[in-house]
């Protein structure tokens, strides 16, 4: 079936805001004892929402005050406004799609509020996704359950099977795949079996998505 939209995830597809939510992650866990690593914390979190960190990291012994989703939450915007980059490579993407008349919108985990913060300090990619953008939280779809993407994908008026996700995690490729949608997984660090096991297809460059979408 011939290709009708192409449907992003936000956080490490779009925008490269994981490595700052890590960071504070990392620093926040570890004043309440739960000293983690990076790839622990990808194994954990990746794909999930902060009201499921706080979940798995007080099952794991972290004492966390029941304010801390809404604290961290704070602190997070905070320092994402401070600076967080595109994903090298995503402008190009977004204008092959807009040069061959594909539509495309945005899913996150993440609220609506983080993703106004984060494509807000990029207006012109904000522009694109303009109407289209939305949120698993705000709306209560959240992934791995198909939901989402299935609500996007009906709002771009696309069927289901000719649209494909773009997901940097095993979460969102489950939600594609359960959403009877292909899914390209970015994967720029190369072997992600989070990814592979839920059936997504791994590239590592940006700049070679428009060739796999057949642009």
């Amino acid at each position: 079936m011939k290709l009708q939209a192409v449907l992003f995830d936000c956080d490490g597809v779009v925008v490269d805001s994981e490595p700052a939510t890590f960071d504070l992650l990392a620093e926040n866990l570890g004043q309440h004892g739960l000293i983690l690593s990076h790839a622990e914390m990808e194994h954990h979190f990746l794909g999930g929402t902060i009201a499921g960190v706080y979940d798995k990291a007080r099952a794991m012994g972290a004492p966390l005050p029941a304010s801390w989703v809404s604290d961290f939450y704070e602190a997070l915007y905070e320092r994402l406004a401070a600076g967080t980059p595109l994903v090298p490579g995503i402008a190009t993407v977004l204008s092959a799609l807009d040069a061959a008349g594909i539509a495309y919108a945005m899913g996150s985990n993440g609220t609506l509020r983080k993703m106004q913060i984060t494509l807000g300090q990029h207006p012109q990619i904000l522009a694109h996704f303009a109407g289209r953008l939305f949120s698993g939280q705000d709306l209560g779809m959240l992934k791995p359950a198909p939901d989402l993407y299935l609500h996007a994908a009906q709002v771009l008026g696309a069927d289901p099977r000719a649209c494909v996700v773009i997901e940097d995690s095993g979460t969102g490729a489950r939600a594609a795949r359960s959403a009877g949608m292909r899914c390209f997984g970015y994967a720029p660090g190369g072997a992600d079996p989070g990814l592979t096991g839920a059936g997504a297809t791994l590239f590592s460059d940006m700049a070679d998505l428009p060739a796999l979408l057949g642009l």
